[in-house]
């Protein structure tokens, strides 16, 4: 072999090997997650007297969303002297009508509610949490974000899970309202199935730490103060402030039969900005508290823990270097011979992508009695994951050179149920712009789609699967993103003419 070649197969190797190991460490969540299966939280009888609790609903810009929120949360059960509803608006269109509405028709019906607007949105999110917390009474904080619903009986069934006084917060389960809108909505309920029924139950069960996630969860005042408060130099203060409480000493507790509903994205441009945000707030909060984590006395199965948790997304850079490498690591390969091949590739290769397969067919396995029907979507899960590791890399780097970037919040349509025409996103508001990624994505899905053709005439039969899921992937996340940003102007543009503007 030439040193190119040399240097090539030592990249391509390296990168597969580092992979594996996370794919392995999926196994491990999985068996943390059996191993103590029967391990319930089990609430205590309930807080006699009830605390008083204040529910913060941090807003910005959710136009279709806010009335339907505030509606929810004042139809929540609790004894109304002992619930306080605060609005943290920090809008700057039609919302601020829209929230300023709902709550002069809750306030008039006796409810405990009040509005609160800024006009300087220092620390966005975190920032409006910070802000509220100052005029609180509650003992305990609820918070929702806009595309929440939360059910009536949240805190009847949640708040006796906090009888201990070292625990600080209670995380429910995120429920899909509207999975069954397209592939990619189903997709992302798989995905967040795997976060809360897996990692946040083997985490949670097994001793290890594991994170709020900025909603649907109630936190106790105490604990807030007491880790350092709500602060912005993350895009994930949520995952910052978890970490902080725990270092701390406090305990966090994980419901999962308790399902707050929620909308997840419907267009894939939010979706990727989603995805961007939290994974460049969560290398923010690797490099900001891993050091500490790691100097700790911990335990170091916690430690390990938290080290794969907090570092997972650098795993999307070493997905991008896999991309480029692949195919003359293919060729190299293919030239060596094929007992090479099967001997070192294969076992890679599977470690990293059946461990991948075998967590979310678990996962949908723990909850749904139809699961077999749901699992058939795990091969495009898999797909789309790759598909944005373009975009998740970018937010990565971002995080490691302290690029600054607003806390871009993820667009809410009110799409509650199937697709229809009178239950759509196209035309509306808030949609996310299409930049020169998109077209990498494209690229990519090209180089994949001759890549593939070129294994096929050549017989290098047992790496198609691999090399499609990278295919379908960029193919996937690039043309939706480009077709669905333009798929919606003719309709706003025919209803701006109808309006005469």
């Amino acid at each position: 072999m030439t040193a190119a070649e040399t240097l090539t197969l030592a990249a391509y190797f390296f990168v597969l090997i580092v992979l594996a190991v996370y794919g392995w460490h999926r196994y491990y969540l999985v068996y943390l997650y059996m191993k103590n299966r029967d391990r319930l939280p089990q609430p205590g009888p309930a807080l006699d007297p009830a605390p008083v609790v204040t529910i913060q609903l941090p807003l910005y810009n959710e136009m279709y969303v806010a009335d339907r929120l505030i509606e929810a949360v004042c139809q929540i059960e609790y004894p109304r002297e002992r619930l306080e509803i605060q609005v943290l608006d920090d809008s700057t269109d039609e919302t601020r009508n829209i929230a300023e509405q709902a709550v002069r028709r809750f306030a008039a019906d006796g409810i405990d509610i009040k509005y609160y607007h800024r006009t300087d949105r220092t620390g966005y999110k975190a920032g409006a949490l910070e802000e509220g917390l100052k005029v609180a009474r509650g003992e305990f904080v609820a918070i929702f974000d806009a595309d929440f619903i939360p059910t009536q009986d949240f805190l009847v069934r949640l708040m006796p899970h906090f009888r201990s006084e070292k625990v600080a917060m209670v995380q429910a389960r995120w429920g899909h309202i509207n999975q069954d809108y397209s592939l990619l909505t189903k997709i992302q309920a798989i995905l967040l199935d795997g976060h809360f029924i897996l990692e946040h139950g083997g985490r949670n069960r097994g001793g290890r730490f594991f994170n709020f996630n900025g909603t649907a969860g109630v936190w106790r005042h105490a604990a807030i103060d007491d880790a350092g408060g709500w602060q912005h130099d993350t895009l994930t203060e949520d995952l910052d402030l978890s970490y902080r409480a725990q270092l701390r000493g406090w305990e966090f507790v994980f419901v999962p039969d308790l399902i707050a509903p929620a909308e997840v994205p419907v267009e894939m441009n939010a979706f990727k900005s989603q995805q961007h945000r939290w994974a460049k707030g969560s290398i923010q909060t690797c490099r900001k508290l891993l050091p500490t984590i790691l100097r700790s006395n911990l335990p170091w199965g916690v430690k390990a823990e938290a080290f794969f948790h907090l570092t997972a997304n650098f795993n999307y850079i070493l997905m991008c270097v896999l991309s480029i490498l692949m195919f003359p690591a293919m060729v190299i390969r293919y030239n060596m011979g094929w007992y090479e091949m099967i001997l070192i590739d294969t076992p890679l290769f599977f470690a990293a992508t059946f461990s991948f397969c075998n967590f979310y067919v678990v996962c949908q396995r723990e909850i749904y009695p139809d699961w077999r029907a749901r699992i058939k979507y795990v091969p495009f899960l898999m797909s789309v994951g790759i598909g944005l590791s373009i975009n998740n890399t970018r937010a990565v780097l971002e995080a490691l050179f302290h690029k600054d970037s607003e806390f871009a919040r993820t667009p809410k349509y009110r799409i509650e149920a199937d697709a229809t025409d009178n239950n759509d996103w196209v035309g509306k508001k808030y949609r996310q712009s299409v930049n020169v990624q998109p077209m990498i994505e494209l690229l990519l899905g090209l180089y994949f789609t001759w890549t593939v053709f070129y294994a096929l005439a050549n017989g290098i039969y047992g790496t198609v699967p691999f090399l499609v899921l990278f295919q379908v992937g960029f193919l996937y996340t690039g043309l939706l993103s480009v077709v669905q940003q333009y798929a919606g102007e003719p309709v706003v543009l025919k209803t701006q003419v109808a309006r005469g503007e």
